[in-house]
């Protein structure tokens, strides 16, 4: 069974640009569509006897209100997917952890209905990049990056130990929409200037190996490696500006918990000019 693509739906205009987001890459990979409302109604209304005795709680009707349109938004933007909804009685952030190890990945808008919406990245998006065991895409960025119109996938290449699942990531997104896979490590000027060298010639070894599995499985991507010096968050931000879609690992530590992003991540879900993925790497 190839599981399903799942967007976090909340009516929300960066839940609505998520499932239309979400709309071309489940065709892009041939999967389905799950909208999923998550929303505790039924701790504060399922006391409360309703009006007429068939008649649902008013926030679930509300709930599946805007899943219908939703719905209907995903299957005009792209009639060829298969699209299924269901209203989740939980709390948002737990539901989407929760669909995370059952998807191919979970899709959230960068923002939800709460207050200071234009000033912070939602609790609930980076709750579930941070915690996921799968991968989450938090859908942001300007108009060109949300249209894909670059035909580049960016990949940050971090240390060993996050890379191997974010870099298969990245390129089947690349192979997928016939991009460029633009892979990036970085390195820092060292205090003494006759390491430098040394240093560059360390990063260049690092993406080598990152890449070498990947690229033999999947030889039809081009790939266009880069070293440059510089903080990672910083040059990375940048490059997102060209992409369609930035992917990034993050190392998920069993039996710990809160958030396990690190500063690179956290930047990119905050002001990236695309679409951002988090890639959890097993411990």
């Amino acid at each position: 069974m190839r599981l399903p693509l799942v967007v976090g739906v909340d009516g929300s205009p960066g839940s609505l640009r998520a499932v239309d987001w979400a709309a071309g890459e489940a065709v892009r990979h041939g999967r389905a569509l799950r909208l999923v409302y998550a929303s505790l109604w039924e701790r504060y209304e399922g006391a409360v006897p309703p009006d007429e005795p068939d008649e649902p709680p008013s926030e679930e009707t509300a709930a599946q209100d805007v899943l219908a349109a939703a719905a209907e938004r995903a299957r005009r933007r792209e009639p060829g997917v298969a699209v299924s909804t269901e209203v989740i009685p939980d709390e948002a952030a737990h539901a989407l952890l929760a669909e995370t190890r059952r998807a191919f990945a979970v899709v959230t808008g960068s923002r939800g209905r709460g207050r200071l919406t234009e000033l912070l990245l939602g609790t609930v998006s980076l709750t579930v990049a941070g915690r996921a065991r799968g991968p989450v895409i938090v859908v942001r960025g300007d108009k060109a990056g949300l249209a894909g119109t670059h035909e580049r996938v960016l990949l940050g290449v971090a240390d060993p130990g996050t890379a191997g699942e974010a870099a298969r990531f990245a390129f089947r997104e690349a192979e997928a929409r016939g991009a460029v896979l633009d892979a990036v490590r970085t390195w820092r000027s060292p205090r003494r200037p006759t390491d430098g060298d040394s240093a560059a010639r360390r990063a260049s070894l690092l993406l080598d190996a990152a890449l070498r599995e990947p690229i033999a499985h999947r030889p039809r991507v081009r790939v266009r490696p880069a070293t440059p010096e510089g903080p990672a968050a910083r040059v990375l931000l940048r490059r997102t500006a060209a992409a369609d879609l930035v992917v990034v690992g993050a190392r998920q530590r069993s039996g710990q918990p809160g958030l396990q992003l690190g500063r690179v991540a956290h930047t990119l879900l905050r002001h990236a000019a695309c679409p951002v993925a988090v890639v959890p790497q097993p411990e």
